[in-house]
Parts: structure tokens; C-alpha cells; sequence
């Protein structure tokens, strides 16, 4: 089904550099959903809206210097989000934080991806609330891998880092996500592998060990 998406986009994108509105229209509607979600990681719900159509319109100023398929096209217009949000952010007087760029978890195995599959199962709105809650860099390089699609190569080019760091940083924003969907979840991360209780020698439920519900209080350095 993906490819069958990917094929459809290549072909929309095409037809739209040829001056084809519905083809323009088509691409505007597969993009903007995940774009805007990028973009609200970004400056927040308030602005998004408004940033998002000024991508949009640089989108489709600078659509005939574009050249590749569906993947790269969705990098290349999320490179214009960033760039857009980043300017109002600048106009706002304040800067993004963005987190330093680590690097010793690269390489490793994505142990945190059913909290990826998670968060594709949740509304946007509550996906977005989560990440929302990541150091900056770990939101964005989240969005960018599991809302909009990016392999590690184009969400590295989007965001001007090396491909490990994203993949590090998307790897810890996973791994902080399975806890928080954990910790807001009175059966402490049902569906994300919870142990359930095990009976003590005198046939009591002991519950699990509480590392899901006091992981608010780990720092980056304990992950």
C-alpha cells in the first residue's frame, strides 16, 4: 500500500511541475496533514496554521526546481516547514530548543519501535500532545520519522544533522514516549508489553516493578 501511495505522489508531484491544479491538489491533500504536524512540533497549534501555508506557498512558487519521488518530495517540503517555522520563530523572539547532537546510541537495535506503532495508532492531537512533551530535537527528529515518513537520509538532510544523530534522537524520543504513554496509562503501559501482577507466596498480586511511572524523574543520561 505504501509504494502504491509513493507511486501515486511521484505521478501527482509530476503532473503538478506541468501546471495540472488537480494534481497540485492531490499532492497538497497526501502532504499537508503530516507537514502541518511537523509544523506544529514546531511553533505550536496557535501559528502552525499560518506557517504551514507559507510553506505551502513557497511549495508551490519553487515546485519546477524540484526533482526526485514521493520520499525525497516529503523531505524537500518539510526542509521549507522548518526553514518557514524557524524564521517566525525568529520573528518571535524566541529560539527553539534544540538538543545537543548525540551520538552514542547509533547503531543500536530501535528496541522502542512498538511505541512508534503506538503513536501512528493514536489520533494526531494526542500523538502531537506527547511528542510536544520531547526535548526539541527528539520531537522533531519523531515526526519527521514516524508522522511524516522520512527515512533516517532525508530527515538528517531536513534537519542539517548526520543520519546516526537522527537516528539516536528518534530513538531516545521512542524510548520516552513507550514511558509516557506508560505512566498516563492507569494499567502502566498496557499494550506496550506490561508485566501483569505476579502473586506473591501467600497468593497476593504483587504489581510490577513502578519504572514506567517514576520515569518522569530519569534524566537523558539515564537513557
Amino acid at each position: 500500500m505504501q509504494g502504491e501511495d509513493d507511486a501515486e505522489l511521484t505521478a501527482a508531484v509530476l503532473a503538478a511541475q506541468d501546471g495540472d491544479e488537480t494534481a497540485f491538489r492531490t499532492v497538497y491533500r497526501s502532504v499537508h496533514p503530516r507537514l502541518l504536524g511537523y509544523v506544529r512540533t514546531l511553533v505550536g497549534d496557535l501559528d502552525a496554521e499560518d506557517v504551514a501555508s507559507e510553506a505551502w506557498l513557497q511549495i508551490a512558487r519553487d515546485l519546477d526546481r524540484f526533482s526526485g519521488d514521493a520520499d525525497r518530495f516529503r523531505g524537500w517540503a518539510a526542509r521549507i516547514a522548518r526553514n518557514r517555522a524557524l524564521d517566525h520563530i525568529r520573528m518571535r523572539g524566541r529560539r527553539p530548543a534544540i538538543g545537543g547532537d548525540e551520538t552514542e546510541l547509533t547503531g543500536k537495535p530501535g528496541e522502542a519501535d512498538t511505541a512508534g506503532e503506538a503513536i501512528e495508532s493514536l489520533s494526531t492531537g494526542a500523538a502531537l500532545a506527547l511528542i510536544a512533551q520531547l526535548p526539541q530535537d527528539q520531537a522533531e527528529a519523531v515526526v519527521l520519522r514516524v508522522v511524516v515518513g522520512l527515512d533516517a537520509k532525508s530527515a538528517a538532510e531536513t534537519l542539517g544533522k548526520r543520519p546516526g544523530a537522527v537516528r539516536t534522537a528518534a530513538h531516545r524520543g521512542l524510548k520516552r514516549l513507550a514511558e509516557l504513554m506508560g505512566a498516563d496509562d492507569p494499567a502502566q503501559g498496557r499494550g506496550l508489553g506490561a508485566v501483569p501482577p505476579q502473586p506473591d507466596p501467600h497468593g497476593r498480586a504483587v504489581p510490577p516493578s513502578p519504572c514506567v511511572t517514576h520515569s518522569r524523574t530519569r534524566t537523558q543520561k539515564d537513557m
